[in-house]
């Protein structure tokens, strides 16, 4: 006599799984899309130098407080809009991995 398993067990509706494959990679094509629109802002030297960007990586604005342009020292300026590019940087990589970890309920999915 063969076992009878209770209704849900043994095989996976593949559609199923298909299904929410499929709306799970829509979800993340909407969130990419909405965090590349995003602008984040970094900063460097408490404000002094900030930059902004979008979730692209690309720069849109760069703004110097006057009082750190100092023509006998621009090494000093330079510096401190590497910092800001790079805090800017690390503010869209962190959001866009929170917000994908939400999406992927904390899967580790490559390129994401």
């Amino acid at each position: 006599m063969k076992a009878r398993m209770p209704q849900g067990y043994g095989r996976p509706d593949v559609n199923a799984l298909m299904r929410q494959a499929q709306k799970m990679q829509e979800d993340m094509k909407a969130k990419q899309a909405e965090l590349e629109a995003t602008e984040y802002q970094g900063s460097a030297s408490g404000g002094m130098v900030q930059v902004t960007m979008t979730g692209k990586h690309q720069v849109t604005a760069i703004k110097i407080n006057p009082d750190v342009v100092d023509p006998d020292d621009i090494e000093m300026l330079e510096d401190l809009i590497a910092a800001a590019v790079n805090d800017a940087v690390r503010a869209v990589d962190e959001d866009a991995t929170e917000q994908m970890g939400k999406l992927t309920g904390g899967m580790n999915i490559p390129g994401l």
